[in-house]
């Protein structure tokens, strides 16, 4: 394709990415709503990002599919429509009785994942492939990465300004953010339904394609590899945000939770930066030089995080933007090495994905979406993080997240090299 006429859809593919994030992020913080409104554990808190990322595992090859079938427009287009009706369902689980609450959020998180899964099959080899692929490719998706981690640091100060005091909270008070989910998902139809995007050559559906795929052993250890990062990347910043806001008695710092809805999108602008300066350097350093660095600071941050004393703390920023100001929070200094993870993630996904991909030809877009079904690594690590943190405390379940890491840090080293490349004919 001539990349040179493609400006229009690198933009849509970048809006995706940003879209992507703030509709997944909401799922965390409303975790402590849950768990406060509904007296939920740890474990079924996490309910919202569990609908969320198990629909990954029951779209992602049918989102591969799609995109075989009808391209990369009517794919993502089909995924708004979905998103739209997910969006209505978590907020009308807010207007019911608190009996039905419970499971009609679960369903809405459910429905809404199905978008996120099919943006996420359209986004990623789109990008790559308007990049060039190889480094040029990844730089693409960095910038991308960029937009995406702006739109989590949003998603996460706008609920914690509406969850307030969570001990009083309630599903009705994410009602704006739910509202502004679904216009941004009704223009995101109108700018796509309007833009022309020249589609890249697919092979036709074929069930085949997936075990073409699967034999090729650096795709098949990557998408391990992305369903552990979902462990990293989500786990971190979601027992982060439950134990800052937990009270003491549970093992916690009672914190307000608009504090820390602030404090812990810090995390994320963590995430911004790093994307950031992947997408500037994207093109001249190799994907697996750059998961191998990060990798490796992961491990040191997170051992760091949970063996810091927890009477040791710092001053940490995080910015009001209702008055635009800067606050200041005292928290362990463990926290805050938790905060630098952010640092880390921030090229992982895109990294990882462009290493697993790479030379495998026809069998991309599908590809693509077994990588999506590999997501749902999300909710079975964050379900692990919580049984540990029920069994134990909260610091002591950031094994989970080491284990995570150490993984990715092989993969880069060792799992993401092959000798074969397929035909891109």
């Amino acid at each position: 394709m001539n990349q040179k006429k493609q400006w229009g859809a690198i933009i849509v593919m970048i809006a995706l990415f940003a879209m992507i994030a703030f509709v997944t992020n909401i799922c965390s913080p409303m975790a402590v709503i849950v768990k406060n409104d509904f007296g939920a554990s740890n474990v079924l808190a996490q309910i919202g990002n569990y609908g969320n990322f198990i629909a990954y595992l029951v779209m992602g090859i049918p989102a591969g599919m799609l995109v075989s079938k009808y391209g990369y427009k009517k794919t993502a287009l089909i995924g708004l429509v979905i998103g739209i009706i997910g969006i209505l369902i978590q907020w009308g689980s807010g207007h019911v009785g608190k009996e039905a609450a419970f499971l009609v959020y679960l369903i809405g998180a459910f429905v809404a994942g199905f978008t996120m899964c099919i943006l996420n099959t359209v986004v990623n080899p789109m990008l790559n492939q308007l990049g060039g692929g190889g480094n040029k490719g990844n730089q693409f998706i960095q910038i991308g990465g960029v937009f995406n981690s702006a739109a989590a640091v949003a998603a996460y100060i706008l609920m914690g300004a509406l969850i307030g005091d969570a001990t009083k909270a309630h599903i009705s008070d994410a009602t704006p953010a739910l509202m502004i989910a679904l216009g941004v998902f009704v223009i995101g139809f109108i700018v796509i339904l309007f833009t022309r995007i020249e589609e890249p050559e697919q092979a036709p559906v074929d069930t085949s394609l997936i075990s073409g795929a699967l034999k090729h052993r650096h795709f098949t250890l990557g998408a391990l590899a992305i369903f552990l990062y979902m462990g990293i990347e989500v786990g971190t910043p979601t027992y982060m945000m439950q134990y800052l806001t937990a009270t003491p008695e549970a093992g916690g710092m009672g914190m307000d939770a608009q504090i820390v809805g602030l404090i812990v999108a810090v995390y994320w602008f963590m995430m911004l930066i790093g994307r950031f300066v992947g997408g500037v350097i994207g093109g001249k350093v190799s994907a697996r030089t750059l998961i191998t660095i990060v990798a490796s600071l992961c491990v040191v941050l997170v051992l760091a995080g949970m063996f810091s004393p927890e009477t040791t703390t710092v001053q940490v920023p995080g910015i009001d933007w209702a008055n635009l100001s800067v606050i200041w929070a005292e928290i362990p200094i463990g926290m805050f090495f938790f905060l630098l993870v952010g640092l880390t993630t921030s090229v992982m996904w895109g990294g990882i994905f462009n290493l697993a991909v790479e030379g495998l030809g026809k069998y991309t877009a599908i590809a693509s979406g077994i990588f999506m079904t590999m997501v749902f690594g999300c909710a079975v690590m964050l379900a692990i993080q919580g049984a540990v943190a029920d069994a134990t405390n909260y610091l002591t379940s950031y094994w989970v997240v080491l284990f995570c890491a150490a993984y990715i840090l092989f993969y880069a080293l060792v799992g993401s090299r092959h000798a074969q490349t397929v035909s891109k004919n």
